[in-house]
């Protein structure tokens, strides 16, 4: 196989540390012509996030360096924004819940048939994470599609001039200025639809002189910029 056909591949990062779990993970994606990189903790799967941007991510939970949702949060601040799929030994509703509140896409059981790894795959591969909730959008503005559709282009024109705004109200440690473009944003981003974005001005509003939070809020803005919506 020649380099132009290996690049083409769609990029998976597999964190696991168990090797039998790894390996039955990574062979089932790799029949679906996946190029997959596996990291066997949170630490080696951050460094990995550095070199290259993937196309799906597939977190272990329970890792011998942290919990899967932190890791995710790590490397959403490092600007990976595609889409995450959990997966974990450990049955109970209330692990789920807080997997997927912690912005993974859906929660995989092990163990698990091939087929339903695959099936699972296929349905989050090529789609970047979901800057717009078509749904919540409609919602919020009555189910009338072309309102959603020019609601969003008001939105995107005025976003540079927000993040702006907010990045200088950082730079001066003026935290009330901060509170105060977040508060207008997180409205905003509840007519549009934008549900990634909402999530990071969640994080921002609760710490606004961290940096991670602040690189994640902006990961979002350039997420929401490359998809029009």
């Amino acid at each position: 196989m020649n380099a132009s056909t290996a690049a083409a591949k769609p990029g998976l990062l597999l964190v696991e540390d168990d090797p039998v779990s790894a390996a039955f993970l990574s062979e089932g994606a790799a029949l679906l012509d996946i190029d997959v990189q596996r990291a066997t903790d949170a630490a080696s799967a951050r460094r990995a996030s550095h070199a290259r941007r993937f196309d799906l991510l597939l977190i272990d939970a329970h890792l011998p360096d942290g919990l899967g949702e932190d890791l995710l949060r790590a490397l959403r601040a490092a600007g990976q924004d595609a889409p995450a799929l959990a997966h974990t030994a450990e049955p109970g509703a209330d692990l789920r819940s807080r997997l997927l509140t912690a912005g993974f896409c859906e929660v995989l059981h092990k163990p698990l048939p091939v087929a339903e790894l695959q099936a699972a795959l296929r349905r989050h591969l090529g789609t970047r994470s979901p800057f717009w909730d078509d749904a919540a959008a409609l919602a919020a503005l009555g189910g009338r599609p072309e309102q959603v559709a020019a609601l969003r282009r008001l939105f995107l024109n005025e976003l540079p001039t927000q993040r702006l705004r907010i990045s200088t109200a950082v730079d001066r440690s003026d935290e009330a200025a901060v509170r105060e473009e977040l508060h207008r944003l997180s409205a905003s981003c509840g007519f549009v639809g934008a549900t990634q974005l909402a999530e990071a001005v969640r994080r921002l509003r609760a710490a606004p002189m961290d940096a991670a939070a602040l690189r994640a809020l902006e990961s979002a803005m350039d997420g929401l910029q490359r998809s029009p919506g």
